[in-house]
């Protein structure tokens, strides 16, 4: 079921949280929901869940406005904090959230057998959710979010809690639901979002500053190019200053052991061939040149850091 938003805005009094964005997500598709605290990602995804209503704007959910259908039976929904039902055993909570999903009376328990399994809840499921590890509490609340088998996920910090381990169970197991569902997740561990996600929206001050796959963002982050450089033939500061006269480097620096030159650029491919023809043209020795690959968290605080 896609996702369609154009001209989402919400306001908590004279502070503006969303303003005015638009964007989709198509079957099929993760979508990494990146932003600083307080830049308006819970609040989306608030009004995508009819938890909120927006000010203005429209949600369209598999062809369907929002603002005229009850689409909550369509989405799953794991907030960033859980609310969960402490004093009731794993499998007594799972099968209320069925009945609640309206799954016929008949099919709630086998949904139940399927979600403790998947979810690795097996031998958790007779205990109360209060004697639950947070880990274990987590994947209880994913359980709950999945257990009508939604077209739509909003996942907002899935796996806080999680050991390392637990993390690559909960994101495989994201990537396999993605596959026939529309998936938003919100995570502040960028390294998970580049192995889970299709797509990244990074929102500032209630505006995306950044849509596009993990590659397409590093290739328009890639004007601000970086080569690690070493060099021999001639003294280290006729080298520096050579470099820094080439066309497109716009500064040198020195790498943290002082014996890599760090060339800051505007493009890395050109300014590769430029620093080769220099060493041939002055018989120096390249030993060394590296691009440096933009990180995910340096175009993330590029885009938020105005």
């Amino acid at each position: 079921m896609d996702i369609l938003i154009e001209g989402l805005s919400k306001s908590y009094g004279s502070e503006k949280a969303v303003d005015n964005i638009s964007f989709e997500v198509r079957t099929g598709e993760i979508v990494g929901f990146l932003g600083p605290n307080g830049a308006g990602k819970t609040t989306t995804m608030k009004m995508i869940t009819q938890y909120l209503a927006p000010d203005s704007g429209r949600i369209i959910l598999g062809g369907k406005e929002t603002s005229l259908n009850n689409m909550r039976g369509s989405i799953g929904y794991l907030p960033e904090h859980n609310p969960l039902y402490d004093e009731m055993p794993v499998i007594d909570y799972l099968e209320f959230c069925g009945q609640l999903q309206g799954i016929p009376k008949n099919q709630v328990s086998q949904r139940v057998r399927e979600m403790v399994v998947m979810c690795g809840l097996n031998d958790e499921k007779h205990k109360k959710i209060s004697e639950l590890s947070k880990g274990f509490k987590q994947r209880v609340g994913l359980a709950q979010a999945m257990i009508h088998d939604p077209a739509i996920l909003i996942l907002d910090e899935p796996t806080t809690g999680l050991d390392p381990n637990q993390r690559v169970e909960i994101r495989d197991l994201i990537r396999k639901l993605g596959v026939h569902k529309s998936v938003i997740l919100s995570t502040h561990i960028l390294p998970e979002v580049e192995a889970t996600c299709d797509r990244i929206l990074i929102i500032n001050k209630g505006k995306i500053v950044a849509n596009g796959t993990p590659d397409s963002l590093r290739m328009q982050a890639s004007g601000k190019g970086l080569l690690l450089v070493d060099i021999e033939g001639a003294p280290r500061n006729e080298i520096q200053q050579t470099l820094q006269q080439l066309p497109g480097v716009t500064g040198i620096g020195l790498s943290a052991d002082h014996k890599l030159f760090e060339v800051e650029c505007t493009d890395s491919h050109q300014t590769s061939r430029s620093v080769y023809k220099l060493c041939v043209n002055k018989n120096w020795m390249l030993l060394q040149m590296t691009p440096v690959e933009a990180r995910l968290e340096d175009i993330f605080r590029n885009v938020t850091m105005n």
